[in-house]
């Protein structure tokens, strides 16, 4: 297998696992922990805006190459193997059918809600030295 197939498979496993998180953090055997980077995880990997943006250079890839990966690895260890093992179906079947990625505004709001309160300590701390 070729580096670039190597990588086409690596990324569809990385977005099969996200939507598999997706399914995971509703089900029953689920701990609570789990759940809670579940929630995280998934909103933060469907939400259609990164908390570093791309088009800032180097770092704008660090999110979507590293964190979110690792994110998902560190949710997936924390699952029970069944667990995991009914939400992989759950989440190829439910991708086969869809054809696309679900979205998560929650997430999308949530990374807008970081921007903001970074802006404002930014100018806060700004102002309080001037």
């Amino acid at each position: 297998m070729s580096v670039l197939e190597t990588i086409k498979v690596w990324a569809k496993s990385i977005k099969r696992d996200a939507v598999m998180l997706w399914f995971a953090r509703r089900h029953p055997d689920t701990p609570f922990l789990a759940k809670a980077l579940c929630v995280f995880t998934v909103a933060y990997a469907l939400s259609p805006i990164d908390l570093i943006p791309d088009f800032i250079p180097v770092l704008g890839y660090v999110d979507d190459a590293l964190l979110l990966p690792a994110l998902i690895w560190l949710a997936v260890r924390l699952l029970p193997a069944h667990v995991t093992q009914e939400c992989r179906m759950q989440a190829k079947e439910w991708m086969a059918r869809e054809k696309t990625k679900p979205t998560s505004y929650a997430g999308a709001a949530a990374i807008v809600v970081i921007w903001l309160a970074v802006l404002y300590l930014g100018w806060w701390w700004y102002s309080r030295r001037n």
